[in-house]
């Protein structure tokens, strides 16, 4: 059984309008609510093989701080410049080449390319996952065979059902 986490980044900070998109940093919000998923998801007693992250900044730092609640090293996260505002499509490739060894793997993008990725592969409809939402879902075939319809719908947690 394989289970894929569909994390979103935190809340970005805005104010600055000088701030290239791609190194937007986390606001308050975000810095609060990274922790706090991590520590949701520990609860849960998650723990990823392997942990693939867009590249822009909000996006590590979001990673970055929920991979240390489930004890995963920072230096073990895989960054990848093609998450950046991917496409579902694009996401599903990724999803696609990665080695069968890895069992739970966890996801830190964009939307909307997660939320239409979730769309495409799960049995549940969701309309928007928002900052720092994550989707867990799980399916019974290899990394390569991802497809349409093809994960069960586990769970979606955001910080709002809580904070």
């Amino acid at each position: 059984m394989k289970t894929l986490y569909l994390a979103r980044h935190a809340k970005s900070y805005w104010k600055d309008q000088s701030i290239p998109d791609f190194d937007r940093p986390l606001n308050s919000r975000g810095k609060r609510d990274a922790p706090f998923m991590g520590e949701v998801l520990n609860d849960k007693k998650i723990k990823p093989d392997l942990i693939l992250s867009s590249s822009a900044k909000r996006t590590k730092k979001t990673a970055i701080e929920i991979a240390s609640k489930l004890g995963y090293t920072e230096k073990k996260i895989q960054f990848n410049e093609d998450l950046y505002e991917a496409s579902s499509n694009t996401i599903i490739k990724l999803i696609k080449k990665i080695e069968e060894k890895y069992d739970r793997v966890m996801i830190f993008g964009h939307n909307p390319g997660l939320t239409m990725l979730n769309n495409h592969i799960s049995n549940h409809y969701i309309d928007n996952i928002p900052t720092c939402g994550i989707v867990a879902l799980q399916f019974d075939k290899k990394w390569s065979e991802i497809d349409k319809n093809s994960c069960k719908f586990l769970f979606f947690e955001y910080p709002k059902l809580y904070l």
